[in-house]
C-alpha cells in the first residue's frame, strides 16, 4: 500500500528465506556476546534464514570485528553481515576508543563493500545493562540485516 500518491515505495521485507548471513562476534565480555548471538540467531531462524546459511566467526575483541567483516564481505558469499559484541565502561579512556573505533570500522565495511552490516555492539555502563540490552539488540540486528539485504536486492532489480 503506497502512502504517497504516484510515488513508488519499497516496503520493508523481513523474509530471510534464501539469504546468507555472516556473523562476527567478539569473545571479550563473552556472556553478553553469547546472549546477543542467541537472540540474533533465534530471530534469523524465525525470519526464515536456514542454519546452514549462517556462518559465525569469533574474534578476540570488538576492534578485530572489522577485519573479520571485511574478509567475509570480500568472499562475496553473504547477503548481509552482523557484528556482535559488548563494550562496558571502565575506568580508563579505552572504553571510548573501543566504542568509537568499532562503530567507525563497521560503518567503513558497509560503505566500502556495499554489503549491509547490522551493528549490534552494545555500549553500556556495566554488565547488568549489557544483559538487559542483549535480547532486544540481538533480535534487532537480525531484522536489520535481513531488511537491508532484501532492500539492496530490490533496488538492484529496479534498473
Amino acid at each position: 500500500m503506497a502512502r504517497y500518491d504516484g510515488i513508488a515505495e519499497l516496503e520493508p521485507d523481513l523474509t530471510g528465506k534464501g539469504l546468507r548471513v555472516g556473523i562476527a562476534m567478539s569473545r571479550f565480555n563473552i556472556d553478553a556476546s553469547e546472549g546477543l548471538l542467541s537472540f540474533c540467531t533465534e530471530e534469523l531462524h524465525k525470519c526464515g534464514v536456514r542454519p546452514q546459511d549462517i556462518l559465525i566467526v569469533s574474534v578476540p575483541g570488538v576492534l578485530e570485528i572489522t577485519l573479520a567483516l571485511y574478509k567475509m564481505a570480500d568472499a562475496s558469499r553473504f547477503d548481509a553481515l552482523i557484528a556482535l559484541g559488548s563494550v562496558v565502561r571502565g575506568e580508563t579512556y579505552l572504553f571510548q576508543v573501543l566504542a568509537n573505533e568499532s562503530a567507525a570500522g563497521i560503518a567503513a565495511v558497509q560503505r566500502d563493500t556495499r554489503v549491509p552490516v547490522a551493528n549490534a555492539i552494545i555500549i553500556t555502563d556495566d554488565d547488568d545493562q549489557a544483559m538487559v540490552r542483549m535480547h532486544a539488540k540481538g533480535a534487532e540486528a537480525a531484522r536489520a540485516a535481513i531488511e537491508m539485504a532484501n532492500l539492496l536486492k530490490k533496488l538492484g532489480e529496479r534498473r
